[in-house]
């Protein structure tokens, strides 16, 4: 079946991502590779050629989502833009979003997204613009060039797809299974992140510390070998999986002075039954020895996880499980959601599902504990110095804000400096979301 043929070659774009630091790291590459084709970038939707909605399938009714904002791009005059549904929920939908809505022109899923431009011709001919293949060869190859970068920090995608299969999860589904981008093509990348502009550089991966090479290197190896990058200044990587925690990633944190230290290492979870229910490959004592061995070398560090709450069977004993872990540990930081099923998994299949009553207020509970422990966290900075990587100007006049080495936002008043600097920062005061500081200088001038 072919779709109506849109009114004219697209010059203007405009990318809109959801979800993770991996989408955002795919809505820039394909914005590079449609700027590449001569397009210009748009400010918004509404005034743009073509848009492209890069799409999460992690949250409920993502797909809902998706089509009230394809919705939102019908103008007054009754025109609208090309529409390009790129993403998870592109994968996991497929066709179905063309037979739903006559609005989209292309759907493309994130292994497939080197083909937009092909789509796009296909889409302004009439014909059906639909990819959503996991081809073997990596995508990244036919991608252009990184672009100078218009912030100071960037994303670097490492390693894509999951062969976990956990049974609440979509991404093996959406993503493939687990695949590493080459070495060299991840440090070619790099350079070329840093001669654009960028001082630090986040790898990213569905399990980034599963990336490995035919020649047995791990994550570890390559960060060693960023390290060597010069005008490099500071290296992060996420999102880690608990049974890829190695002892050389490990020694890193030690070792590697400008891999910073944050750590995120999702949990899930506190009980052990739960963890297995989960398909998750840990156990709660064997996460807690994870983060002591990495604390003996880092003691420092800034812990962060994530939690699900109400998974299918979660009694009052597995919730206070999850939650004497959350007390134990003392997160620097956690990301929580209430349990939501997502279709074609085991998980949305199993017996005794959660309230959603007895869910919120779990959650509730729990995101209270965290939010108590991030607060402590940061009031333990208060009167350290720290250097602060400055990203953007603040809401006051003269007002900057960065992050510290923790991924902490700093506010502080530097006379003088500008995004992309480095500052040399004492912490004056903390809240549960951010930080103030002064600048070293200013304060001993003082």
């Amino acid at each position: 079946m072919t779709r109506p043929t849109t009114p004219k070659t697209p010059r203007t774009f405009h990318v809109k991502s959801f979800g993770c630091q991996m989408n955002v790291y795919d809505g820039e590459r394909m914005a590079e590779m449609l700027g590449a084709q001569g397009m210009t970038a748009a400010e918004d939707g509404l005034s743009a050629d073509m848009v492209v909605l890069n799409t999460c399938h992690i949250r409920e009714k993502a797909a809902e989502k998706v089509y009230s904002d394809i919705g939102r791009l019908r103008r007054e005059d009754g025109s609208r833009p090309m529409i390009a549904v790129a993403g998870c929920v592109a994968q996991a939908e497929g066709p179905e979003i063309t037979r739903r809505t006559k609005m989209v022109d292309i759907v493309v899923g994130p292994q497939a997204y080197h083909r937009l431009p092909e789509l796009v011709d296909k889409a302004v001919r009439g014909e059906e613009a639909l990819d959503t293949d996991m081809p073997a060869a990596s995508k990244f190859g036919a991608l252009p060039g990184r672009a100078k970068q218009p912030r100071p920090t960037a994303f670097l995608t490492v390693q894509e797809g999951c062969d976990k299969f956990c049974t609440y999860c979509v991404v093996p589904y959406t993503r493939g299974a687990e695949i590493s981008r080459p070495w060299d093509a991840i440090l070619d990348e790099a350079k070329a992140l840093v001669d654009g502009g960028a001082k630090e550089i986040t790898l990213l991966g569905q399990n980034v510390n599963a990336w490995g090479d035919d020649t047995g290197r791990g994550l570890h190896d390559l960060i060693r070998a960023l390290d060597r990058v010069d005008g490099l200044q500071r290296i992060r990587y996420t999102t880690s999986h608990p049974n890829d925690m190695t002892d050389g990633l490990i020694a890193a944190h030690a070792e590697v002075e400008k891999l910073m230290p944050y750590l995120h290492l999702p949990v899930q979870s506190g009980s052990d039954p739960i963890l297995k229910a989960m398909n998750r490959s840990h156990t709660r004592d064997s996460y807690l020895r994870l983060l002591d061995k990495v604390r003996t070398v880092r003691p420092d560090i800034a812990l962060s996880g994530d939690f699900i709450v109400g998974f299918p069977g979660e009694t009052d004993a597995d919730f206070e499980a999850t939650m004497s872990l959350i007390r134990e540990v003392g997160y620097a930081y956690a990301f929580s959601f209430k349990y939501s099923p997502r279709p074609g998994t085991p998980a949305a299949e199993m017996a005794n599902q959660i309230a959603p009553e007895l869910m919120d207020e779990r959650l509730k509970q729990l995101q209270t504990q965290i939010t108590s422990d991030q607060l402590a966290f940061n009031q333990r900075t208060v009167g350290k110095s720290c250097p602060v990587l400055i990203e953007k100007a603040g809401r006051k006049p003269g007002q900057l804000v960065g992050k510290s080495p923790w991924l902490q936002s700093v506010h502080v008043y530097a006379e003088g400096a500008q995004i992309g600097d480095m500052v040399n920062v004492e912490i004056v005061s903390a809240g549960p979301n951010s930080l103030a500081g002064e600048l070293v200088q200013q304060k001993e001038a003082a």
